[in-house]
């Protein structure tokens, strides 16, 4: 399969929801709720009933934490050097730090390895969803005026439903409780509308998007981080480790997603560098056209 004929499907979906936006101005927060708080906790309950779990998902943790910490510190280092405040330190931290691994890394990975790369791909959704609800809520808040970063995370933890889905799908898992066929069925039918549903729903974010007063500065190095520095530190983490070589294939390939759309919508919440951050996601997005075949290749 070639390179174009994966990533064609992908934007072509984003596409649909970007030219649907444009024409019908949806509500694109509701349809965001709808897909992470209804049908993103059924895929992932899916994945943690029927897979069962072993030592590579400690490696995934690992993986995850040590590319977002060692990114982090080369935010630091960077917003030392140039002169950065606190505020744009944080939104820096937001626009490089941060993969969209669910609704680009999950259908990519889907189309490059199949039903096999789905466990992978939602298992590490699902951890750098919580990374963003906590990290990156913490890091919003630093950067704004709200008072407590780490209560605003642990609230927004509280507030994930695909934390609980995972839960109960191992709960489920570990007392050998038998789901019926139809009620089976039913669940299968939800989680497999959520990838689509997600792909659109980023094509709508990406339209509401405006391009404004860019600090090309800061834009050019959250590409650079996010991009190109993301993969190439991801597969000098994930090198010797004791994992198959599709999951060290797609933990990088997830490396060089763009700027996690989540990110915009914390970045505005908090007011953090909104425009900035918003940029990115828009301009990493449209720039993976050309980097993701790249890596991609190297990889593979």
């Amino acid at each position: 399969m070639s390179i174009t004929s994966i990533l064609l499907p992908i934007f072509f979906v984003f596409g649909v929801g970007y030219f649907a936006q444009r024409l019908l101005n949806l509500e694109t927060k509701e349809l965001s709720k709808l897909a992470i708080y209804v049908m993103v906790p059924f895929l992932v309950f899916r994945t943690f009933y029927e897979q069962p779990i072993n030592t590579s998902y400690g490696y995934l943790v690992l993986y995850l934490l040590g590319l977002c910490t060692v990114i982090i510190v080369i935010v630091s280092v960077l917003s030392k050097v140039y002169g950065y405040n606190e505020p744009e330190r944080c939104g820096l931290i937001l626009a490089s730090a941060f993969m969209n691994n669910g609704n680009y890394g999950t259908p990519l990975t889907f189309f490059l390895f199949g039903a096999a790369g789905m466990e992978t791909a939602i298992i590490l959704m699902v951890i750098q969803q919580l990374l963003m609800s906590t990290l990156g809520v913490y890091y919003a808040a630093k950067g704004s005026s709200v008072d407590s970063g780490v209560k605003a995370a642990l609230n927004a933890v509280k507030r994930m439903p695909m934390v609980y889905g995972a839960i109960i799908g191992l709960a489920f898992q570990w007392l050998h409780i038998p789901l019926e066929k139809g009620l089976l069925d039913g669940v299968n039918f939800i989680a497999d509308a959520a990838i689509p549903v997600i792909m659109i729903t980023l094509g709508m974010q990406l339209a509401n998007i405006s391009v404004k007063a860019v600090d090309w500065r800061k834009l050019s190095t959250a590409l650079t981080l996010k991009l190109i520095a993301a993969p190439v530190i991801a597969a000098l983490i994930v090198w010797q480790m004791p994992l198959d070589e599709m999951t060290k294939q797609i933990m990088i390939i997830m490396a060089a997603t763009p700027t996690a759309a989540n990110t915009t919508m914390i970045a505005i919440q908090f007011q953090t560098e909104p425009q900035n951050v918003s940029s990115a996601t828009l301009v990493t997005t449209v720039m993976s056209v050309i980097t993701i075949p790249i890596v991609i290749l190297l990889t593979l």
